[in-house]
């Protein structure tokens, strides 16, 4: 167990990981899944809260990310908050940056206990992106508001004459909101030009998606997974583990599929790439105090986080730009960090980042470098999987990550960890962890 460890600063609060739980990541088939977004966030979070030797309604406050909730779930942090018992007194607000939602929850967390305005604080992230919404178009919009204001049989009839059957197609939420609206581009195509820039190819990224698979493998078989905790829907399933890992993955597998983003000459695939899933991961931070008044174990220490942006069409590169300042800020080499997450977008995505950091030219123009930050040794990162086998849930994988190279740091006994994701729209985020 990481002991509790006075903050270096006078004015800045040391902020712990009490403990932490998330949700199996359940893979969308094509339909809604079996749980609203809520229902994953409370379902992650009411046995981590159920063993914790305080009430739930010690915590200062709850803060949860997410991308897309649902209609029914409008400021979710607050009807997670007040399902979960906290009661009435305890606020609750909800944040929102595209793929590191869950990963901002927490340094906003982090920042009101460092500066004394909170003790206690749940915060997490949630998607559940099979729940995204299929949309009307604007044509179909105008020509409903024509039909309600029309009041006789004749005027009604008449706006009838006028409905399109075009007026009926679908827009499909997540595909757009999976589109960078400033350039045009999808996520996928913004992969692509990572492929290009740095010359990876298509076998290097199967081979790095197969990684994944079977690392996730490894970890459920040694049962290095216990942040997860299983889920029961009202017919009496369970859930238990990540639905989309392919134990069978191979590169000879990956390769019969075609490219999705760039037809046909593209690289990027459905294989290589983070699948669409639904899922929560939620954390307990604490200040020293109140990690003495409630006699709370600590997992580690949320050290320092960082955000970064950069040129959208190349948006994957951001964990690149967010990790380097964090390096230089607490005078660190790669070599001193024991594990790294960098979350899964694409394969290719991650493998763009490490190559970037070898790269003096990248590092020195687009990083203010004076040369190569290094390299990162890929034996310490991503070691149980990452999203491409367990998959993506835009507003819970800074969440999961961050709660991951904890957990890892725990198990191995090491000292250092960071997670970082990259985020649509150009940006980056990252987060420093240690166990003291």
């Amino acid at each position: 167990m990481a002991q509790a460890k006075k903050s270096k600063s006078n004015d800045m609060r040391a902020v712990y990981v009490v403990d932490g739980a998330r949700s199996p990541f359940l893979k969308a088939k094509g339909k809604p899944g079996p749980f609203s977004a809520a229902n994953l966030a409370v379902g992650a979070a009411r046995p981590l809260v159920a063993r914790q030797p305080f009430e739930p309604d010690a915590f200062d406050e709850v803060i949860l990310g997410c991308v897309m909730p649902g209609p029914d779930e409008a400021n979710i942090a607050r009807v997670v908050a007040l399902r979960l018992g906290c009661g009435k007194r305890v606020p609750a607000w909800t944040v929102q940056r595209n793929c590191a939602s869950g990963m901002q929850a927490l340094d906003n967390a982090m920042q009101n206990i460092a500066t004394g305005r909170s003790d206690l604080v749940l915060a997490g992230g949630v998607e559940s992106m099979s729940h995204a919404p299929v949309l009307l178009t604007l044509p179909m919009v105008g020509w409903l508001a024509d039909f309600n204001k029309a009041k006789s049989f004749g005027a009604k009839a008449g706006a009838v004459a006028k409905l399109k059957l075009s007026y009926l197609q679908p827009v499909i939420g997540l595909l757009r909101g999976l589109t960078d609206p400033v350039v045009g581009l999808s996520m996928g195509q913004t992969a692509e030009n990572l492929a290009y820039r740095f010359k990876i190819s298509r076998t290097q990224m199967d081979e790095f998606a197969v990684r994944s698979h079977h690392n996730l493998a490894n970890a459920l078989d040694n049962g290095w997974l216990s942040e997860i905790e299983a889920l029961y829907d009202t017919h009496g399933n369970v859930y238990a583990e990540d639905d989309g890992l392919r134990r069978d993955s191979s590169v000879e597998k990956l390769a019969k599929l075609a490219p999705v983003f760039d037809r046909p000459f593209g690289t990027v695939t459905a294989g290589n790439s983070a699948q669409v899933t639904d899922g929560a991961a939620m954390l307990i931070l604490a200040s020293e105090d109140a990690v003495k008044k409630h006699q709370l174990p600590v997992l580690g220490r949320l050290v320092d986080c960082q955000w970064a942006g950069l040129e959208p069409a190349q948006m994957g590169l951001g964990p690149a730009h967010a990790m380097a300042p964090l390096l230089q800020r607490h005078d660190l080499k790669p070599g001193n960090v024991d594990y790294w997450e960098i979350n899964e977008a694409f394969a290719v995505q991650v493998l763009a980042c490490v190559e970037a950091w070898k790269d003096a030219d990248y590092c020195k123009n687009e990083l203010d470098s004076p040369g190569a930050i290094g390299e990162i040794d890929m034996t310490r990162l991503n070691v149980d999987g990452g999203g491409v086998s367990l998959g993506h849930p835009v507003g819970a994988s800074g969440a999961r990550i961050v709660l991951h190279v904890l957990k890892t740091l725990e198990r191995t006994n090491t000292h250092r960890g960071m997670a970082s994701l990259c985020i649509g729209g150009g940006q980056g985020g990252a987060m420093l962890v240690a166990r003291d």
